[in-house]
């Protein structure tokens, strides 16, 4: 008698039938099922235009200088950290949705302005940014 040797082979013929008939399934059903729309939010013009930011600058060897640009008088001022907070909360007890926008240096450590964030989050500031320059090609 002659041994029957092992095929190592997958017969795939059953699972390509059964993928045919799944194919025609969805091609029937999807034409059946209900679509439906979404009302997306428009964005519509403010009636109030933005206020003016706080621009704090912290120059390379760490002191500070304020700009408050909603001010009449809007020029640089170099101040402390005791100052500065000073300042701020007296502009933002007139306006608390004034911004506060913090610039660095190029050759300042980035933990003074992660500081300069930790103070003016501590004071209860709502809006406080990043002021970024891009620079040209």
């Amino acid at each position: 008698m002659r041994q029957r040797r092992l095929k190592n082979e997958i017969n795939v013929v059953p699972y390509i039938d059964v993928m045919l008939v799944l194919l025609v399934i969805f091609m029937v059903a999807a034409p059946m099922m209900t679509t439906s729309s979404i009302d997306v939010p428009t964005v519509g013009k403010a009636n109030v235009a933005p206020p003016a930011p706080i621009e704090v600058s912290i120059k390379a060897d760490q002191s500070l200088t304020l700009i408050d640009r909603a001010a009449k008088n809007s020029r640089e001022i170099r101040v402390d950290r005791k100052e500065l907070l000073g300042l701020i909360s007296a502009a933002q007890a007139r306006n608390p949705e004034q911004p506060v926008l913090i610039a660095g240096d190029r050759n300042v450590k980035y933990e003074a302005v992660l500081s300069v964030m930790d103070e003016l989050q501590r004071a209860q500031v709502k809006k406080v940014g990043l002021l970024v320059q891009t620079i040209g090609k």
